[in-house]
């Protein structure tokens, strides 16, 4: 529904009709829950586009100069909204695996994004680090999106619309990115790091999956490694992106 067709009059009768037989003070009441879901759905309206915005590389200064307000303003009230993490350090891959995640969420009518949706938004990049680890531990992509859809919560009955929030457990998976991050070494996050945050905890449905098919921690961060070190073989220029010196 657009803004302009939200009218006060309408919403007024509504609430006069449901609640005929109450008294003013009983509908100032109904009036304030009403209000606040009014402002939260607008809330979820603009933190699914700054979410958006934020996987497609835009800055804290564009989004805030995008609302008027400034970067820091922006930062603080829409980084942490919703339980939305912000993705400074994210290469455009794993911004991309994050926004696959979602949509995951999203095709199987779950009201949140967990660690299963974020398994399969991995998938989603074959040609990134992850993936590619995925599918020499478990012998293809096939393997690994079978042993996530045996995990997998039943579909929900209701098609979503607009912002989908993190679970408590791929909020913590994506904080432990960082954590991945810093103890190789390198300045950036990349679907790797999701990965390896992913299987930091040892009950999420995630690494659950991979447990399945005899994928574990150990074998990832070492396969990992080794994906790393052949690539900076080849591309010994890279390692001054990776590792900050140039």
């Amino acid at each position: 529904m657009s803004p302009v067709n939200v009218k006060l009059t309408e919403l007024v009768e509504a609430l006069d009709t449901e609640l005929a037989e109450s008294d003013a003070l009983a509908k100032i009441s109904e009036a304030q829950v009403r209000a606040r879901t009014l402002s939260d759905t607008g809330d979820q309206l603009v933190g699914h586009y700054v979410a958006l915005a934020r996987a497609a590389g835009a800055s804290w200064q564009q989004i805030g100069d995008a609302i008027g307000v400034s970067k820091q303003a922006a930062q603080q009230k829409l980084g942490t909204q919703l339980g939305q993490p912000t993705f400074e350090r994210f290469t455009k891959r794993a911004r991309a695996v994050v926004v696959a995640s979602q949509e995951a969420a999203r095709t199987h009518k779950h009201d949140y994004i967990g660690t299963e949706h974020l398994l399969i938004g991995l998938l989603g990049e074959p040609q990134g680090v992850a993936a590619e680890v995925l599918v020499e531990l478990a012998g293809s992509a096939d393997a690994v999106q079978a042993a996530v859809d045996a995990k997998m919560p039943k579909d929900g009955n209701k098609t979503l619309k607009g912002h989908i929030a993190f679970s408590p457990r791929s909020k913590e998976a994506l904080e432990q990115t960082l954590q991945a991050a810093l103890r190789l070494g390198h300045n950036y996050i990349g679907t790797e790091h999701i990965l390896l945050g992913l299987l930091a905890d040892p009950d999420s449905v995630a690494t659950q999956a991979l447990a399945s098919i005899e994928i574990t921690p150990e074998q990832v961060d070492e396969k990992v490694r080794a994906a790393l070190a052949g690539y900076l073989a080849r591309n010994p220029e890279a390692a001054k992106r990776m590792y900050g010196t140039g």
